[in-house]
């Protein structure tokens, strides 16, 4: 993910010609939110808690990469009218593309020589380094099982769909702009996009019974999960755009909506609703979370997505979600003697390890060279 520079959000930036809105800015309480995310996904992996939502984890990483991707497409059209896919995609594939490969080859090569107890399968290997992983485990049944891959490389399927969102939707933003469509109705048009692919779910599900792993797992019935992001980044921006309603507003009334918005989605679980409405109704409440951390990262608890070792953690978040399954599965593999409570600790400690050195020799000299190819 982008990073960026220094800026407040009292600041209330601009959003067309103005100076302020064009500006390296630190979008607060984003490291925060991600490391949030990925211990609800780790904890659920480490089956620590058996009802504990890890899909969820996923929902808020795809949440944030649409508002985050989004927000710098749209300064970068603010200022210069146009985007430029070259530098974009160097951007995206400096980003995300070494410590991917690294990874994945890495544990590829600890299963061949039997370190990693699993077996490789040449069609699975491609799917993911293609970046087709979601499809590949739907139509071969694989998703749950994870035959043929590193076992642990199951997260990989969420990598996929993220990585079709990067190859179309920059697109879809550009036309977007070029037409001169208001923020209002880009707003619109995403949250209609939202809409499609909830009927779409719905008409999976109840028409067909489709299984809840198609469900879940594919691009096109979760690719909404992003577009509420990118909804929230066209219009009523939090660092870029005026604010509607006051801070009382926001605090007490719409954050516990969205709040109670979330609950309500894991306590209700038959099993249509789960593979359907859930999915909108958390990207839904996950708009005045979103909203009142970033706007507001100095009230209540949210100051504590910004301590320095949060922020520190956050910048940590992309390789933990890469390595942390593997890790997982090789420690109760060689220490199945402990509970499972400690082998989640032994976990956590080695996933942290492997992801500051992946941070420090690769992530961090890579990200200096990402700079060179930044236009916003």
């Amino acid at each position: 993910m982008e990073k960026s520079l220094k800026s407040s959000p009292g600041s209330n930036p601009k959003t067309s010609s103005g100076a302020n809105a064009h500006s390296k800015f630190y979008i607060p309480s984003l490291d925060g939110i991600r490391v949030v995310a990925f211990l609800i996904v780790f904890l659920s992996h480490a089956k620590v808690a058996e009802l504990f939502p890890g899909g969820f984890g996923v929902t808020i990483f795809f949440f944030l990469s649409g508002y985050l991707i989004t927000t710098i497409l749209r300064r970068e059209y603010d200022r210069y009218q146009t985007i430029d896919f070259k530098l974009f995609y160097t951007r995206r594939i400096l980003r995300i593309w070494p410590s991917f490969y690294l990874v994945l080859l890495l544990g590829v090569a600890l299963t061949i020589v039997g370190f990693i107890h699993g077996e490789i399968h040449l069609s699975a290997f491609l799917s993911q380094c293609l970046h087709y992983n979601n499809y590949y485990a739907i139509f071969t049944g694989t998703i749950v099982t994870g035959n043929g891959a590193t076992p642990g490389s199951a997260v990989y399927w969420s990598l996929a769909v993220e990585e079709h969102f990067y190859l179309l939707f920059p697109l879809l933003y550009l036309a977007l702009r070029k037409l001169h469509v208001t923020p209002h109705r880009q707003m619109l048009i995403l949250w209609g996009l939202c809409l499609a692919a909830l009927l779409w779910r719905c008409f999976l599900v109840y028409g067909f019974g489709t299984s809840p792993e198609r469900i879940f797992y594919a691009t096109d019935t979760r690719v909404d999960s992003i577009l509420f992001g990118c909804a929230l980044a066209v219009n009523n921006n939090p660092m870029l755009d005026e604010q509607y309603y006051s801070k009382k507003i926001w605090n007490y009334f719409l954050l516990p909506i969205g709040i109670i918005l979330i609950i309500f989605s894991f306590l209700y679980r038959t099993p249509e609703f789960q593979q359907t409405f859930r999915y909108t109704i958390q990207g839904i409440g996950l708009y005045p979370i979103f909203i009142t951390a970033i706007r507001f990262p100095n009230w209540g608890l949210f100051p504590l997505l910004n301590l320095n070792w949060m922020r520190f953690l956050g910048m940590l978040s992309y390789s933990l979600y890469l390595v942390h399954c593997t890790v997982i599965f090789v420690v109760s593999t060689y220490l199945p003697q402990f509970n499972k409570f400690i082998q989640a600790g032994i976990s956590l400690l080695i996933s942290f390890g492997l992801a500051y050195m992946i941070y420090q020799f690769i992530e961090l000299p890579l990200g200096q060279l990402r700079k060179k190819f930044s236009r916003a």
